[in-house]
């Protein structure tokens, strides 16, 4: 199986705090992988490693076949596809455009730069595939959450990258849109088998049918790695997020709840 991403014996330290500590991780073609961890966990900074955003203090990290800090990263970046619902677009553009600028790996469109017929035709094709053309030419600021995360889903995938990075994909979607993502997500998988993809959430609820491998992250280090089915268990979670929560996977999906524990404080107290 071709490796993707392979994270070696990685620690990240930012002055005296230790951010991530002897993270170990290999995703390969075809896997779909969901980080999965309290807030402050470290998932943000592993997929930041996975998007060659940032580098290891020590270890390594291989992205598509290169070593982080021996390979020009510019050129790395236009190999992965990020998608962030936190997109910091500040101009008027139409979903079109913003599609567009996945050419260029920029969030504005570039001055003076004109996509060619194919560019714009992968553009197009992307669009109704993802069910956006009625928004095609709409204003991103009039367009609904739903729309926007499907608009960045088509800029990721216009260079054709082995590797997509999803942060926090449903952030600020309600639960219909929440659920039109995810089937999006899923039909991208089927129709795209060789597309590695990595996705960071603290819900469960909020990953793919299509998931395969799982990771759990708690205070910068790796509770477990592996098959989604194995690692996405009540003992585990509960460790995690240390809290007891019960996980349940029904209709290929998942769902967790916190185990209720008898009270102890007295009601005046409250």
């Amino acid at each position: 199986m071709t490796d993707i991403l392979s994270l070696r014996n990685v620690d990240v330290v930012r002055g005296a705090r230790r951010i991530l500590t002897d993270i170990n991780l290999t995703v390969h073609a075809g896997e779909h992988w969901a980080l999965i961890g309290p807030n402050g966990a470290g998932k943000s900074t592993i997929l930041s490693l996975c998007g060659a955003q940032q580098h290891p203090t020590r270890g390594t990290v291989h992205v598509l076949g290169s070593r982080l800090g021996r390979v020009e990263i510019r050129k790395l970046r236009e190999a992965i596809g990020h998608v962030d619902p936190r997109h910091p677009l500040r101009s008027a553009l139409t979903a079109r455009e913003v599609v567009l600028t996945g050419a260029t790996g920029t969030t504005e469109l570039m001055p003076r730069w004109t996509p060619g017929p194919p560019v714009r035709e992968r553009a197009d094709r992307l669009i109704d595939a993802l069910g956006l053309h009625a928004v095609a030419d709409a204003d991103w600021t009039t367009m609904s959450q739903g729309e926007r995360g499907r608009t960045l889903i088509a800029r990721a995938l216009l260079t054709k990258p082995a590797l997509l990075l999803l942060d926090e994909p449903s952030t600020g979607l309600d639960v219909a849109a929440r659920e039109q993502y995810l089937e999006t997500v899923d039909r991208l998988h089927r129709l795209r088998p060789e597309l590695a993809t990595v996705l960071v959430t603290h819900h469960l609820e909020e990953l793919p049918e299509s998931t395969t491998h799982a990771a759990l992250v708690k205070d910068g280090r790796l509770v477990a790695v592996g098959a989604a089915q194995d690692v996405l268990t009540t003992e585990l979670v509960t460790e995690s997020f240390d809290h007891p929560i019960r996980i349940e996977h029904r209709d290929r999906r998942w769902y967790a709840r916190a185990i209720r524990t008898p009270a102890t404080a007295h009601p005046d107290a409250i």
